[in-house]
């Protein structure tokens, strides 16, 4: 049976961590950041989990 091909645009927005989770920037945080509060700005630099339904298919999608 053939390799399963990696989708490359889930692979570069997605990482999976050593505990399985995936994980993704946020959106929002490249530009315009004088409009948030310092609060907002902080809370976007720190990467997301995706949810579970989200992360089965990025995992799926990216052949693991």
């Amino acid at each position: 049976m053939p390799k399963m091909k990696t989708r490359k645009a889930i692979a570069k927005r997605v990482k999976i961590t050593g505990r399985g989770k995936a994980v993704v920037r946020r959106g929002g945080s490249s530009h315009l950041k004088s409009t948030n509060s310092p609060k907002r700005n902080r809370i976007l630099r720190q990467p997301k989990a995706l949810s579970k339904g989200f992360a089965k298919q990025a995992k799926k999608l990216m052949g693991k």
